[in-house]
């Protein structure tokens, strides 16, 4: 195995593919490092030909931090870590919007790993989009009036219990973590933790409203920013192939499935790592 990877960007702003490494097996600092410094510069990184069994998914997500069990999504029996996204003309796709992974949690996920598991003949790519490229693309005006403002973010928005109610325990179940997940707020702009670059912190899935706004101001700007970041000169699009893996950071973007391929069937298995409180402005660099 060469010690270098070989990285190839796919776009000026994000996305790239990555070879020389095998991510089912233990990886060795050198390696990690690399992956890590990767993932910082193109936000989302792509892997091809990576099988890799739920276990061996999980400890790969544990090299970056602790992992998130999600609320709702049925998991992988030997890895409860492991999120099993399978879905096909009687279970559609529930997140048909941009979205930033579970930012109705005080501690949004700071990355995501995705494998792909049974593939569609044609469609269902997913598209990211870069938070920094959208943030920097706004007049300097419009990032002062956003700087220190925050956004209600809310569960029940991807998550409505119309969608939970096909039966009492599933209803129970949605009803539960609806209660563990109130509405809360995180900054409009968010600091990177690592890097200290700056980044738009809005989602069509689960943002919704700017508190410090009046109704009509607030419905607005948000509407804007969500046809702001996801501008195609911010997004890279990715065609699976079976056992690819695609790493995203979570803080710093959001991300599309495209729902083309029903009445085909998609199976895809996702590690959730924890991540941090968001903030803005302070940022010091990691010693």
């Amino acid at each position: 195995m060469s010690n270098s990877l070989h990285i190839t960007p796919l776009g000026p702003h994000i996305g790239a593919e990555i070879s020389g490494i095998s991510l089912a097996g233990p990886l060795d600092e050198g390696q990690f490092t690399q992956v890590q410094q990767a993932l910082l510069t193109h936000q989302v990184l792509f892997f091809r030909d990576q099988p890799i069994n739920p276990r061996q998914q999980r400890a790969l997500a544990n090299r970056f931090g602790d992992l998130h069990i999600h609320p709702v999504y049925p998991h992988a029996p030997e890895a409860e870590e492991i999120i099993v996204l399978d879905t096909h003309d009687d279970n559609p796709p529930d997140n048909d919007n941009w979205h930033t992974d579970v930012t109705f949690i005080e501690t949004p996920p700071a990355l995501a790993i995705l494998a792909a598991k049974q593939l569609p003949p044609v469609g269902g790519d997913t598209l990211w989009a870069s938070g920094i490229a959208a943030f920097e693309g706004l007049s300097p005006r419009l990032q002062q009036l956003l700087a220190g403002l925050e956004a209600e973010h809310d569960f029940t928005k991807s998550f409505p219990a119309h969608r939970h109610n096909a039966s009492p325990a599933e209803y129970q179940r949605w009803q539960e973590a609806a209660a563990r997940h109130p509405p809360l707020r995180h900054p409009v702009i968010r600091t990177h933790p690592l890097s200290g670059r700056q980044a738009l912190f809005v989602n069509e899935g689960f943002t919704t409203r700017l508190p410090d706004l009046p109704a009509q101001e607030s419905e607005a700007l948000l509407a804007f920013l969500f046809r702001h970041v996801t501008k195609p000169e911010y997004q890279v699009r990715w065609r699976w192939q079976e056992h690819d893996i695609a790493i995203w950071d979570n803080r710093v973007t959001q991300h599309y499935a495209n729902a083309d391929y029903l009445p085909a069937r998609r199976v895809m298995h996702r590690a959730t790592v924890l991540g941090d409180k968001p903030f803005w402005p302070f940022w010091r660099a990691p010693a």
